[in-house]
């Protein structure tokens, strides 16, 4: 598709533009992209230039994105476009995300389309992941209007760094979230990420205050960079006492890519003990990712201590709980969106092939 007429920015007296999606406010002169690399000021407007235009389609299990309290067992159909508005030198998506070379987007799909073949396939959601939603934030909202209106709910997985006006938009039209919550100090978001803590933050208050939105947050823990006691502890708490003891916060393995490829991976030990530390900090649901480790992947009721959901990675191993989300041993009320379980999708991951 062509270039598409982009939203969230004005004119500046000196013949730029500025951006007003995120908190970058790149200002660019004619021609220019902004750090995304995807806003770009074009006879003097600012267009989205992967509208209609994606790095591939896929379902997936809910539990990938990783979602665990947002109907569990289902799938859901994902796909992202190109580009990225952090820098982050760990990327694990960095082949796309950091993408500038726009002839990889190789599949093309209006929003009608996706929500047309997301709803054949049987899938409960689409994710809109792989890079950041928020750089395409005009692409993402139509499809979500066209997905809402064929039954299907939405899921954004991203960082969070978005500014006010726009994420009211951007999440009107989503039902759950997962946020990198990428560390709890300043120093990492500004070194490791070319960003900043703060925006991150105020974005997890206002989706768990301010919207209906349901929230997860995940937190990849790298050796020697964020996983010291003082900050999951520092970490831990702010979530315990800004969002409250139900928010589930995931605990996920580091594994060396792009700029930091020579870190060694997360030990699994680690990930235990992050997890020990947010539990005693009052959360109820936190969980361990990227690894095998069945305790770490479950949930528990924090009521009587039941294991309502076992999982292994991916894979749900036994659900106890009825259409309500309510533990069957106990009774009480699991935070989250859930209904009738039918059956896991299961740890599998099918590519899907679009021709618009």
């Amino acid at each position: 598709m062509d270039n598409h007429p982009a939203k969230y920015w004005h004119a500046l007296d000196d013949g730029r533009i500025q951006c007003d999606l995120c908190p970058r406010d790149c200002r660019l002169h004619e021609g220019q992209r902004g750090a995304c690399f995807v806003r770009q000021m074009v006879d003097g407007e600012m267009v989205l230039t992967t509208y209609g235009r994606s790095s591939g389609f896929c379902i997936d299990p809910i539990e990938k994105k990783p979602l665990n309290h947002f109907y569990p067992g289902t799938s859901v159909f994902s796909f992202g476009t190109a580009g990225c508005n952090l820098a982050c030198k760990f990327c694990q998506n960095w082949d796309i995300s950091k993408s500038r070379d726009m002839d990889r987007l190789m599949d093309a799909a209006s929003p009608d389309e996706i929500a047309r073949v997301a709803a054949e396939r049987g899938c409960r959601s689409v994710a809109y992941t792989y890079n950041d939603p928020v750089i395409f934030a005009e692409y993402a909202i139509d499809t979500a209007i066209a997905c809402r209106n064929r039954g299907l709910a939405n899921v954004a997985v991203t960082a969070g760094y978005i500014h006010p006006a726009a994420r009211r938009d951007f999440y009107a039209v989503m039902d759950a979230a997962n946020v990198d919550l990428k560390a709890f100090t300043d120093d990492f978001y500004v070194h490791q990420c070319g960003a900043r803590l703060a925006p991150v933050l105020d974005t997890l208050a206002w989706l768990h205050h301010e919207s209906e939105v349901w929230v997860e947050i995940t937190t990849l823990l790298i050796p020697g960079l964020n996983d010291s006691d003082a900050e999951l502890t520092a970490l831990s708490k702010w979530v315990a006492s800004e969002l409250g003891p139900d928010v589930p916060l995931h605990f996920t393995a580091f594994h060396p890519d792009y700029k930091l490829d020579h870190l060694p991976p997360t030990p699994p030990a680690t990930l235990t003990h992050a997890r020990r530390i947010a539990l005693d900090a009052g959360l109820h649901y936190v969980y361990t990712g990227n690894v095998h480790d069945t305790d770490g992947g479950s949930t528990r009721c924090p009521s009587c201590g039941q294991i309502v959901i076992e999982r292994d990675w991916y894979a749900i191993l036994a659900y106890r709980l009825d259409a309500s989300g309510a533990c069957e041993a106990c009774g009480h009320a699991i935070a989250g969106r859930f209904g009738a379980f039918h059956g896991a999708f299961g740890p599998r991951r099918v590519p899907v092939h679009l021709r618009a």
